[in-house]
C-alpha cells in the first residue's frame, strides 16, 4: 500500500517543472527550498523563463547547491547580468540538511528537482524530491499504468 501523498506546497506561478523525474524516479518525499538568487535572476525567472531538466541538487558540506538548473540572461540586464548556469544555494533550515545529507550518503537516494515557482508572497521556491532511480522495468510498468488509466477515461467518456 502506497503511503499519502503530503499536502502540495503554496504555488502562486510555477516557472520550470521536470516532468521527467517522475517517470525516472520514485518519489519518497517532498521539500520547499528557498533559493539564492541575483537580481537578473528574479526578474528573468519572472518572465517565465528558466529550465530544470537536467539538473541535480548536491549537498557540499553544511549546505545544498542546485547544480546544472539554465536560467537565461535577463534581456534588459547590462554588465550586472548573471551566469545562466551558475550553482545556486538553497536555502534550508540545518535540522532539513542534515536530513537530506543522511538520506543521501546512507541511503543512496537523490536530490531531485521538481519545480521551481512563487509563492503566495513573491518569493522563489524550489521543491526538492528525495528520490530512488527507476530500473527500465519500472519505468515500463509506469508507460504501461499510465496508457491503461488513459484508455479507462476513455471508455468511461464513451459509456457516458
Amino acid at each position: 500500500m502506497t503511503k499519502p501523498l503530503p499536502a502540495p506546497f503554496d504555488k502562486a506561478k510555477v516557472v520550470a517543472e521536470n516532468r521527467r523525474a517522475r517517470f525516472d524516479y520514485f518519489i519518497e518525499d517532498r521539500f520547499e527550498a528557498g533559493i539564492q538568487l541575483s537580481g537578473t535572476e528574479v526578474k528573468s525567472l519572472r518572465h517565465g523563463e528558466g529550465s530544470i531538466a537536467e539538473s541535480y541538487a548536491a549537498v557540499e558540506g553544511d549546505e545544498i547547491w542546485l547544480i546544472n538548473s539554465h536560467i537565461p540572461e535577463y534581456s534588459h540586464g547590462n554588465r550586472l547580468n548573471h551566469e545562466p548556469r551558475r550553482p545556486r544555494k538553497l536555502l534550508l533550515k540545518a535540522r532539513e540538511i542534515g536530513r537530506l545529507n543522511g538520506a543521501v550518503t546512507r541511503q543512496g537516494l537523490t536530490l531531485v528537482p521538481l519545480s521551481i515557482y512563487f509563492n503566495s508572497r513573491g518569493r522563489a521556491k524550489v521543491e526538492l524530491a528525495l528520490a530512488r532511480g527507476k530500473k527500465v522495468h519500472d519505468k515500463r510498468e509506469t508507460v504501461k499504468e499510465r496508457d491503461w488509466k488513459r484508455e479507462q477515461q476513455r471508455l468511461l467518456r464513451r459509456s457516458a
